[in-house]
């Protein structure tokens, strides 16, 4: 076939470059319309003043997430918003973008290095439907390395080197076979808190667990479960946060600039 030509002067190479074209400008009106499920509309950063969106290519129809477990749907996008500022927060000058500072407790204000997602208020579940973050007692096959060093019963040495208790358990990943926390019991029966394992470190030549990221009097004041064998997401997201506030919060001179 000598002649390409379909319909005038358009011949099949310039209707595949049109082709192109229209596909792909398809396929950036679609990628836009799914990025705004979460966080839309937008809203002003000072009042909460929300942006009209009055183009039906700017927002995605609604879908519905069939939820594994007999766990709730979730449908998106939502329109579910959170205050301009968080109530335990101010900010520092009075306009759009200026740094927000705690107020009272800075480990648990929920600002900068403490920030934490409102994540659904349940447990992490495994393949088969179970709790995966559990005490490491109540898992089949799940035991520490031969050679490594059984955490339990070490002391827990917060930033200033004093003691502030005891590790009791281990709550462990049984997808991921991972420690993920320490059950520290406080002294003083003060009650156990847990410990994210990514922020602690064992030192076994000194028998002991040196936390760097908090005091060892602001161990009482971390986030507790509210059931003795089981974490929820929220929990997770809040129990990390208090201690990863305390990098930058935990003593005052931890905020204030190197130079």
């Amino acid at each position: 076939m000598d002649n390409v030509h379909l319909v005038g002067g358009l011949d099949v190479a310039e209707l595949t470059v049109y082709a192109f074209f229209a596909f792909f400008l398809g396929l950036v009106i679609y990628l836009r319309r799914e990025d705004r499920r979460e966080g839309y509309p937008l809203e002003d950063d000072l009042s909460g003043r929300l942006y009209p969106v009055d183009s039906p290519i700017q927002v995605a129809t609604p879908k519905t997430f069939r939820m594994p477990h007999g766990l709730p749907d979730v449908t998106t996008p939502t329109r579910d918003r959170e205050a301009p500022v968080p109530a335990n927060a101010a900010r520092t000058s009075p306009f759009s973008g200026s740094p927000l500072v705690p107020i009272g407790d800075p480990l648990a204000a929920g600002v900068g290095p403490g920030a934490w997602a409102a994540r659904a208020d349940r447990p992490d579940l495994d393949f088969e439907g179970h709790p995966r973050i559990v005490p490491i007692g109540s898992t089949h096959g799940v035991t520490i390395l031969a050679g490594d060093r059984d955490p339990r019963g070490l002391a827990v040495v917060g930033a200033d080197g004093s003691t502030a208790g005891t590790v009791s358990d281990l709550w462990v990943d049984k997808a991921d076979h991972l420690i993920r926390y320490l059950a520290v019991s406080l002294a003083n029966g003060a009650g156990t808190v847990l410990v994210p394992m990514t922020m602690a470190k064992v030192q076994p030549g000194r028998n002991r667990v040196v936390v760097s990221a908090v005091t060892a009097a602001q161990f009482a004041g971390a986030p507790r479960l509210a059931a003795d064998q089981q974490i929820t997401l929220l929990e997770e997201e809040k129990i990390v946060a208090y201690f990863g506030a305390g990098y930058l919060y935990a003593t005052p001179d931890r905020a204030e600039p190197l130079i």
